[in-house]
């Protein structure tokens, strides 16, 4: 299967910036830039240079600013497109021209009217082009789950005669479900040796229509493919693209059923899903996993009870991990005495048991009635006696 090692290629600033809301100026899109080489991602595809002047503009500032990841530009298989990619790329220590073209019979016959003799012949000329200009380049197959299967692995035939040095097989409409994709990725590497035997990696571009770009992701990690495309809090086309820190956190956690490994640091995860949050128009939804505003909080009165008698009864990871600064017992109706008790020790409070139960009652009849309980409703629940004997608290009121 080759090595172990995944490569990260994050599309954040080129397929996450396609999605609405998403449009980042220049100077966005290196600070997000300077925030992933942080991360540790290995590759940053900066933008589609042929696309506009920013984007060109934004690829080639880049190129000159950030020097650990390799930098890449989209390019259609056109010659143009191709030049002007590397011109972009022109002072970039390591660039990649990524070439595309649909490979399903769907997209050549309606979207581009072109023949499948036609489509590879193009394969070939455009993949020999970026060569000559690059000692990298990527070429992806459009839609590759929804082509006819030989035809694909006659075009990804074609571009690795041509010269190139990664394949990319992307679930573009996010149609296919973790088994269909990893047994692509397996059948592709069996009908083609060169690819194991000229070290081309095998790369997985999965978007989120179905709810599955993550569980794809895995499925062809699972089945030899050595990069994954994804972008910071799965942002992209549509529903998204795959989520990177869900995707690093899963082969980290479960090291056990993949046993690779890869240069992200995971301690950046939430800081840079941060970083994207105050650059675009929206931040990852509560319950997003990693990353989330709940991702490391407990309500329930049992989790709650499990978390303070032992983290691991429910976390499979700790926050500080991901960059998270703690886990949050959020206070609500559904919460327990003991995570009461926790928090009334933190603000300085010990309470008896029968003082707790009474206190308990009431917390419980205010949750009914209000959705978020601050620490100065909980000090506000207690007798003046209670309040009287507080001790230095542990943490200041909120």
């Amino acid at each position: 299967m080759g090595s172990d090692r995944i490569v990260f290629f994050d599309t954040t600033l080129r397929d996450g910036e396609q999605s609405p809301g998403c449009s980042m100026t220049t100077q966005e899109k290196l600070t997000m830039a300077h925030a992933l080489e942080d991360l540790g991602v290995d590759i940053i595809e900066a933008g589609f240079a042929m696309a506009s002047e920013g984007d060109f503009a934004a690829i080639a500032t880049i190129t000159q600013a950030i020097r650990k990841p390799r930098i890449a530009s989209l390019a259609r298989a056109k010659s143009e497109d191709i030049v002007m990619a590397s011109r972009a790329l022109q002072f970039a220590d390591r660039a990649r021209i990524h070439v595309f073209l649909a490979s399903s019979d769907l997209h050549l016959e309606y979207k581009l009217k072109m023949s499948r003799a036609e489509a590879l012949d193009q394969t070939a000329e455009c993949v020999r082009l970026a060569r000559s200009l690059v000692d990298d380049v990527e070429f992806s197959p459009e839609d590759a789950t929804r082509s006819e299967r030989d035809f694909l692995v006659k075009m990804v035939q074609v571009a690795v005669e041509a010269g190139a040095t990664t394949i990319n097989m992307p679930d573009t409409v996010g149609y296919s479900t973790p088994e269909e994709y990893g047994r692509m990725f397996a059948e592709v590497r069996e009908r083609i040796p060169a690819i194991d035997k000229q070290g081309v990696i095998l790369s997985a571009h999965c978007h989120d229509d179905l709810g599955l770009a993550v569980a794809n992701s895995l499925a062809a990690i699972h089945n030899g493919a050595r990069q994954v495309e994804c972008t910071i809090n799965g942002i992209g086309e549509r529903a998204g693209n795959a989520a990177l820190e869900e995707i690093a956190a899963a082969l980290y956690v479960r090291g056990d059923r993949f046993g690779v490994t890869s240069g992200i640091n995971l301690s950046q995860l939430y800081p840079c899903s941060q970083v994207l949050g105050q650059i675009i128009t929206f931040r990852p939804s509560p319950n997003k996993a990693i990353v989330g505003d709940n991702a490391f909080a407990h309500e329930s009165g049992i989790h709650q009870h499990g978390m303070l008698a032992n983290p691991l009864c429910y976390e499979i990871m700790t926050p500080a991990l991901v960059g998270v600064a703690k886990t949050h017992l959020v206070l609500g109706k559904h919460s327990g005495r003991a995570a009461l008790r926790h928090r009334l020790e933190q603000l300085g409070f010990t309470l008896s048991r029968d003082e707790l139960q009474h206190t308990y009652y009431r917390f419980v009849a205010l949750a009914d009635r209000k959705k978020n309980i601050y620490d100065y409703d909980l000090v506000s629940l207690l007798p003046d006696q209670i309040r009287d004997r507080r001790q230095e608290p542990v943490s200041e009121l909120a």
